[in-house]
């Protein structure tokens, strides 16, 4: 995935158009609307229906598909089940998908477009996460890690680990009290390498 230089812009030639899957897929704290729920506002796969008034974080919502002109007509998010979010104050990219089509991120190309970015971002500390309702699963440059369902006091971990084979990534779930995450804090692995789950998110 190229650089996300455009925050707040759409890119030339992508347009929402009739999709509306962020707003089930994404909560809305001013009307009360939890993550993977339909907005009651919304006539799926057509419109919102207070589009001119809509609340302030769907203006300025915009997902990675209408952000990055680069990106492969098959990430349109209609298309894959999956909304793409990336989050610059945790560097993560998140890919959140439809339940109903929970297995839509093990599809190909998408499976080896996530484990690609994953070894793009994991030279600078970043994190590829799927996100199904309540699970996580890391993608990790050459495999994936099923974290099941992360609570809201728990942290996503990333970290290298000593194996025969040599040092590899892996990653793993800590409660937010865990006295490890103070030594991981002031390890060479860094502060940024802890993200928490269920907390500002999008």
């Amino acid at each position: 995935m190229a650089e996300h230089s455009n925050p707040n812009k759409v890119a030339p030639g992508r347009e929402c158009g009739a999709c509306t899957l962020c707003c089930k897929l994404m909560a809305i704290e001013a009307l009360n609307k939890p993550k993977g729920e339909e907005c009651p506002n919304c006539i799926p796969n057509v419109a919102c229906r207070i589009y001119d008034t809509r609340p302030g974080e769907c203006r300025s919502y915009y997902c990675e598909f209408l952000k990055q002109g680069n990106l492969p007509d098959y990430w349109h998010p209609r298309l894959c089940h999956i909304v793409l979010t990336f989050d610059r104050s945790r560097n993560r990219l998140s890919a959140y998908v439809d339940p109903v089509a929970e297995q839509a991120w093990r599809q190909e190309p998408h499976y080896s477009d996530l484990k690609q970015w994953a070894a793009g971002m994991a030279g600078q500390r970043g994190q590829v996460v799927v996100k199904i309702g309540p699970r996580a699963v890391v993608i990790l440059p050459d495999r994936h890690v099923d974290l099941g369902i992360v609570a809201a006091d728990e942290v996503i971990v990333t970290a290298e680990k000593q194996t025969p084979d040599g040092l590899v990534l892996d990653a793993l779930k800590m409660k937010l009290d865990d006295p490890r995450i103070a030594d991981l804090q002031d390890s060479a692995l860094g502060a940024h390498d802890l993200d928490v789950m269920g907390r500002s998110e999008p």
